[in-house]
């Protein structure tokens, strides 16, 4: 009789797996509402953009986009955080910011996020 060696996984191999399985959906599952508030901040500048293009003042663009936040529920920045640039054909407005996640006890990520009106 001719024995055959087995193929599989060891329980240390099915473990480091897990392992790093579970990190990186605990790291999706964190970065979801990240990514949806810069989603919904870059359709806010798009919007404030055009109706500066439409002649609002700057006070008024700034107004009009804490209106806005408020209503999409954006914490990280506002209205006074804008870069607002009215010196070309279209007003193009950006803003950076940082967002710290945590992961686990003293692990966090940090990503930074640059949202603008102008399509890239």
């Amino acid at each position: 009789m001719k024995m055959r060696s087995q193929r599989g996984l060891t329980l240390l191999g099915v473990l480091v797996t897990g392992v790093i399985a579970a990190f990186v959906l605990v790291v999706g599952f964190r970065s979801v509402p990240v990514i949806n508030e810069y989603l919904a901040i870059k359709r806010i500048l798009g919007i404030v953009a055009d109706e500066s293009d439409k002649g609002a003042s700057l006070i008024e663009v700034r107004r009009s986009f804490d209106r806005r936040r408020q209503i999409d529920d954006v914490s990280s920045v506002g209205g006074a955080d804008l870069t607002i640039d009215k010196s070309g054909v279209r007003t193009v407005i950006d803003v950076e910011y940082t967002r710290k996640i945590p992961l686990l006890a003293n692990v966090s990520l940090s990503i930074d996020l640059h949202p603008s009106s102008e399509p890239r």
